[in-house]
């Protein structure tokens, strides 16, 4: 039903028309100045992409990485100490890989065999 009304000629003609009758009824110097505005639009939007936004990113990626180095660095100094809950790494029978989940990372995970 939606392509019977979508591709309808009578919707298309519609749409053909209205884009020529802009192009029809405005006249020459109204165009020129719709492409002058554009032409300074366009510059400004350059400019400020490319000195404010670029510098924001370099600022924001830089900031973004010095946070990490701390967090990582003081990791370093004060690893993770482990808590061994009931609730945790419950098993009703182990995986036939270990008793581990197939995304274990000893760094980051508890392991299932530690107790």
């Amino acid at each position: 039903m939606a392509s019977r009304v979508l591709f309808n000629s009578q919707v298309l003609q519609s749409v053909k028309r209205t884009g020529i009758r802009f192009s029809s009824t405005a006249s020459a110097a109204e165009q020129e100045a719709i492409r002058s505005h554009a032409a300074k639009s366009a510059d400004t939007w350059k400019k400020i992409s490319i000195f404010v936004c670029i510098p924001a990113l370099a600022a924001a990626s830089l900031n973004a990485y010095n946070l990490y180095e701390k967090h990582h660095e003081h990791q370093l100094h004060h690893p993770k100490e482990w808590v061994k809950y009931e609730y945790i790494n419950v098993r009703a029978r182990p995986f036939f890989w270990g008793n581990n989940s197939l995304f274990f990372n000893p760094s980051v995970n508890l392991s299932a065999d530690e107790e």
